[in-house]
């Protein structure tokens, strides 16, 4: 297979705390009633408990005014980014929400949007000449439909200093554990690698929304996996196939930099708003592949809602509070969380296809680390197959991680209803 010119680099090694890291996006907007930090410091121990390490804060800057998008705005029409949201309360309330999360044992990283700022922040009228400029000298927006932001000018050396400051002041002075970068793709990598080199006095993650190889070579640890969520939709649909999933994996390989740890989910802000909810999109099938976001190769996300069930398209730009309810859906993320961050075969571990009768609709696979081996087998059809595994270096001991039974075998011979799965722990049976 080609290998990209990438594949020959090594990509920054995670922060030791985000090894095994599930990270937990946060609307604050939509998370309570109130959208507020002070109303979000009630749910901090669920979260806990349900096992997620690292809260992603949505844009929680001021939102312009001019061109706004509905009544309250997008999110990533930032007015300032060295103010707080007033809807989300003040600066003090973000330190104190902020040091709340250390003490529980979590971190945070915010949204960082480079790329763009709202029509009435300050600089446009302070630098007009940040922006970029069409052929006839008028500011323009970075891209058809985003008429609510103005596109900055990375050409400009000003610019880079400025963001890069921004950048240093939210780690150093406030605590916060590193960004999610909006659109990182749209901003030019050479800034990416300089602004970053200059956060790590501490141990800071770089999560990029974006999908190309070079995002690592600059300094990113976490890139979004695009293209795996789009499959996943696709199996469910009908239009993909399974034997995709593996070739994709493959392609990582031959272009990723040695260690680039990808971003794997089934929803997000973007997704839910847009194109719906997992359980909307992907119906019976939101468990089985949610459960692949925890055990293929990379770093498991969670939405807001998410972990309950949560089947409506939230507001982007208006108040739309999320609807939490008891649902099963949250003992399974709270076991699927739990499984990720104590098996070093699953977030660090090496992959390996295994064999299955009927891989039009069966898709199994192997993680090991050292001694630690996790299986899995995934009904992704909408009918109930029955599927048979050999496993090598036998005698086992299995445990399924669901239910706690135990048995030693050396052929697996599992029926699984539609959209459904099965997770074994494997210990060697001597044992």
């Amino acid at each position: 297979m080609y290998r990209g010119k990438y594949s020959r680099v090594q990509a920054p090694v995670l922060p030791h705390w985000a090894e095994n890291a599930v990270i937990y996006e946060v609307n604050v907007r939509q998370f309570t009633p109130q959208g507020t930090f002070a109303a979000l410091a009630a749910h901090l121990p669920r979260l806990k408990e349900l096992g997620v390490t690292v809260l992603w804060f949505m844009p929680i800057h001021p939102i312009g005014r001019k061109r706004r998008k509905g009544s309250l705005g997008s999110y990533y029409a930032i007015r300032d980014y060295y103010d707080i949201n007033p809807e989300f309360g003040t600066l003090d309330d973000f330190k104190k929400l902020v040091k709340k999360i250390h003490d529980l044992g979590m971190f945070v990283i915010i949204d960082l949007v480079a790329n763009h700022t709202a029509w009435d922040h300050p600089l446009i009228e302070e630098h007009p000449e940040w922006y970029r400029r069409d052929e006839d000298g008028t500011i323009v927006s970075p891209l058809p439909g985003w008429q609510d932001v103005a596109a900055l000018n990375y050409e400009n050396p000003d610019v880079r200093q400025y963001m890069s400051d921004m950048m240093v002041y939210w780690v150093q002075e406030i605590g916060i554990d590193g960004y999610r970068c909006d659109v990182a793709e749209l901003v030019p990598p050479e800034f990416w690698q300089t602004a970053i080199a200059r956060l790590q006095k501490k141990s800071v993650l770089m999560l990029a929304e974006g999908q190309h190889p070079s995002l690592h070579a600059h300094g990113f640890h976490l890139s979004y996996a695009f293209n795996m969520y789009w499959l996943f939709n696709g199996i469910v649909d009908g239009t993909r196939r399974i034997r995709e999933i593996d070739e994709l994996l493959a392609i990582d390989i031959s272009r990723f930099p040695t260690g680039a740890r990808r971003l794997r989910f089934t929803s997000n802000h973007d997704q839910n708003s847009w194109l719906g909810s997992a359980v909307e999109r992907l119906g019976q099938a939101a468990r089985v592949f949610a459960v692949l976001t925890f055990t293929l190769p990379g770093t498991p996300l969670i939405y807001s809602g998410q972990e309950t069930g949560n089947s409506k398209r939230l507001e982007f730009y208006e108040k739309d509070v999320i609807e939490w309810q008891e649902s099963p859906f949250t003992p399974f993320y709270q076991r699927l969380c739990d499984l990720y961050k104590n098996h070093p075969a699953l977030y660090k571990g090496e992959m390996t296809p295994l064999t299955i009768h009927d891989p039009d609709a069966l898709y199994a696979f192997e993680r090991t680390c050292a001694n630690d081996r996790v299986v899995v087998v995934a009904n992704l059809s909408s009918k109930t197959m029955t599927g048979h595994l050999v496993l090598e270096n036998i005698p086992y001991k299995l445990v399924d991680a669901f239910t706690g039974d135990k048995f030693i075998l050396e052929k697996i011979s599992v029926t699984l209803a539609p959209w459904d799965f099965r997770i074994y722990t494997v210990e060697n049976s001597s044992e």
